[in-house]
This record gives C-alpha cells, structure tokens and sequence, in this order.
C-alpha cells in the first residue's frame, strides 16, 4: 500500500473517531463543549445592596405630654397649699411652692423665699452639677501600676463603688472589680514570670477630712456615710445592708482585697500593703472603669446614698480646678448651679448629700433646680429627672404613695432628719399637666416626722387627682 492510500486511511479514521466523540460530546456521554440540552434560561441580574435609608420614625413608650394640657386654677392649688401650710401637725415652719413645669407660674406659695432645712432633698444639686460638668458620661478609673520589677501600685481614683470579685457589666454598684483588675496584672506578671509582688496604695486622689465636719460623727459608725476615700468595696459596708457600718478606711480594706485577689490568680503579696504614692514613670499593668456618672447620680438619687453624693461632689470640684476636698464639693456643686441660672442667693449648702448641719435652702431655689431637671432644654440633666423615685414603685419612694393617686406619677426627692420633712419632684395631674413641687418643714414636733411624710403625700396626691381648671 502506498503511502498517500495509507495516509487516507488514518485520516478517514481520525475523522471517523473524532466524529463519534463528537457526537458522544453532543450526548452528554463524554466531557466536552458540546450539548443538545436546550440552553438555560438567562440569569437574574446580580442583586444591588440597598443604599443607606432613612429609619422609621422613633416611637415614643410612653404618651407625651401635650404642652396644650389645662393647667389647674391658682385659687384651687392657692386653697390646698394654705391648708397644708396651715396644719399644725407639720409646726410652725412650713414652705411650700407648686409651679407649672412648663410655664414656671406659680400655682401655689407659701414662705417660698424662707430658708429652710433641705436634708437630703440637697442631692438634686449635686446631681444637677455633675451632669452639668464633668458630665454623664464620665467614669472613675481605679489603675494598677508597676513600680520596678516587683511592686504594683493600686491607684484610687474615685471609684468607692468596687466589687471585690469580677465586676457586673449591668450593675452600678459593681461595675469595675478588683478581681478583673488583678487578672489584668497577674497577666502581665507573668511574661516576667514574677510571682511574687509587694502592693502599695495610692489613695491620694481626694484631699482634705474623709468626712465633711458637717456631720456629726456617729453617723459613720451608724451606717449612714462611710469616710470618703479614693476608692472603696461596696460603698465600704462591712455588711450586705444599706445601712451597714462602714470600714473606717475603705481604701486600704478595698487594698486588702485587691491582695487577696491577686492570691487567686496565683500572685503571692509580700507583706500587707502600704501607703506609697505611684512613681510618675509607673506602667500601668491593669484599669477598670466604674459605671459612668449619669447612673452613679441615678444611684445615689434613687438610694440618697450619702457617701456617693460626697465622692460627686468632688469629681465636680476636681472637674472644676478645686482641691478633691469636702470645702471645695460645696464650692464647686454651688458654682455649677449657679452657672445654670439659678439664683442661690442667701443659700447655705454645708455639705452635698444633707446629712450634715447648717445647709439651708428655699423651696423657691430647690424647685427652680427639679424645673430645670425636667426641663427639655436641658438634655444634660434628663437622666436626673428620669432618676428620682417613683411614687409607690422605686426608691426611697416606693413604699410611699401606696394608697394615694400620685402613685406612679410623682418623681421627688425625699429629705429626712430628726425634726425634719422634706419632698421635691414633679406630679402630673389627671389632666396630663406636669406640676413642679417644693416642700419643706425644719420644725416637726418630736416624734411627728413620719405622720408629716403621710401629709406631704397626701398634698401631692391632691394635686395628682386635680382636674381642677375652673
């Protein structure tokens, strides 16, 4: 065979076998281009991320006030603030003021311009101030710093509200703990692999007496403040009560229990902690941050927390350039008030929680402050209104009001002292008005303060149930 017949046969053959591929392509048999299935339908076009929209519009949960609501007649809340006034069960020293809170007329008066003892009803002060400067969002950082190689310092800075254990995230008394700032150094020890340390205490961030010399003494021991140190566990209780005593320095027990959590996270403390300023090139191995300051003043609002409304006041007086001192709270929480134009003229604030003696106020002054609060210029000072106790439901309010219509409705402030009765808030009527109150009595005859308090309610409440516009 010659080589052209030769050459024709292969070729027929590849033809042949490329042909049978083909079809077996064409057949889905054999992989390949080809295919007799019907082609697939076009793809849907690729999807377009939506572009930033406007959200829905917020709603409110609770009905807003219309500012349209009647406002009660002056002669009515006139006569009902007379009768208080005139009740000989409250002595002879009775102030009182309502005002509309939208408005600021008054609806009701009497010795609205006389001093009287505000007790703790003082704290809308404090609270006020602090919002104001440094401001809700503040926090107090307790630090630990290492001195060398082998000495931590923990540093104070204002926080008394400490946990000794890990700290809760949702809590306010015991948001930062000690035994998260100890797992912080212990971790940093480590990497040197240090386990042994001496602890030094930095209490230094407050100046001046622990406790104002406005209060009498015994109230330390009683329960009722604790000396205000730069850091403390639990407000310093020695007990799970809120009136516990106190540790007489809160600052180094809250060091005795830094050394102790230290221990459990495997870092031996040589000896007990001693007092020693931190070095100005310390590292700083560990912090933990307290709640910020817009819930501290809901706390001590809603407890009357003494001890705190003291560590406040001070904040604000450092905030403002003033030594962390008793003399410069009062100075600075004064200034601050002042600043948002309320005039204190003649007030005397001896200390910021009104625990202490000498402090006086005029229901005139303590109502401007609790208008301000809820006044919706003031968004700073919101968390203030919002924080005050509710009638019947929180705080040092909620076994009051029980069986009384303004149950609910009422925010205030309570003051208690021997001889004295005090309330401040605000009161919306049956008719949605808002209403502002002051109310103050320094002269209650001995053993008469608890019946007074049920009188106040009861004035409160009668403007609660007021749809008294004619």
């Amino acid at each position: 065979m010659g080589w052209g017949t030769r050459a024709g046969v292969t070729l027929g053959v590849v033809l042949t076998l490329t042909g049978g591929y083909l079809v077996a392509d064409a057949a889905d048999v054999v992989p390949g281009l080809l295919t007799t299935d019907p082609l697939p339908p076009e793809a849907a076009p690729f999807p377009d991320a939506p572009g930033a929209v406007a959200a829905p519009p917020l709603v409110a949960g609770l009905p807003v006030l219309d500012d349209a609501a009647p406002v009660p007649a002056t002669g009515t809340v006139q006569e009902l603030t007379d009768a208080l006034v005139a009740d000989q069960r409250l002595g002879p020293r009775v102030g009182a003021l309502v005002l509309d809170a939208t408005t600021g007329e008054v609806l009701g008066e009497s010795g609205a311009g006389t001093g009287h003892v505000p007790a703790s009803t003082i704290k809308v002060l404090t609270a006020a101030a602090a919002l104001t400067s440094p401001g809700p969002h503040t926090t107090l950082t307790t630090r630990a710093v290492l001195e060398g190689q082998d000495t931590v310092v923990l540093v104070g800075g204002g926080d008394m509200m400490l946990a000794a254990g890990a700290g809760d995230p949702t809590a306010v008394n015991g948001r930062a703990g000690l035994a998260d700032l100890a797992a912080q150094v212990s971790e940093e020890l480590r990497l040197t692999g240090r386990t042994t340390v001496t602890l030094h205490l930095d209490d230094t961030y407050f100046t001046g007496p622990a406790v104002n010399p406005a209060v009498f003494p015994g109230n330390v021991p009683a329960g009722y403040i604790a000396p205000v140190a730069a850091l403390a566990v639990d407000i310093a209780r020695l007990e799970d009560e809120e009136y516990a005593r106190r540790s007489e320095d809160p600052a180094l027990a809250a060091a005795q229990a830094f050394a102790t959590a230290l221990g459990e996270q495997g870092i031996t403390v040589s000896g007990d902690p001693v007092r020693a300023p931190a070095p100005d090139d310390g590292r700083v191995v560990g912090e933990v941050e307290s709640a910020p300051l817009g819930d501290v003043v809901d706390y001590l609002l809603q407890h009357s927390d003494n001890t705190i409304t003291e560590v406040v006041g001070r904040v604000v007086a450092m905030d403002a350039g003033l030594p962390g001192s008793a003399e410069g709270a009062t100075q600075a929480v004064r200034a601050a008030v002042e600043r948002l134009g309320v005039d204190l003229s003649g007030a005397v604030i001896a200390d910021c929680s009104g625990l202490g003696d000498g402090s006086s106020l005029t229901p005139r002054q303590l109502a401007d402050v609790v208008r301000l609060l809820a006044d919706a210029g003031h968004p700073q000072l919101r968390t203030a209104a919002v924080g005050l106790p509710v009638a019947g439901l929180s705080g040092t309010l909620d076994d009051r009001f029980l069986d009384n219509a303004g149950r609910g409705v009422v925010r205030a402030k309570t003051g208690s002292l021997p001889d004295v009765t005090s309330l401040a808030g605000t009161v919306v009527t049956a008719d949605d008005r808002q209403l502002v109150f002051a109310l103050m009595t320094d002269a209650v005859p001995d053993g008469g303060t608890y019946g007074a308090r049920i009188i106040l309610d009861d004035f409160v409440g009668s403007l609660a149930e007021c749809g008294c516009t004619g």
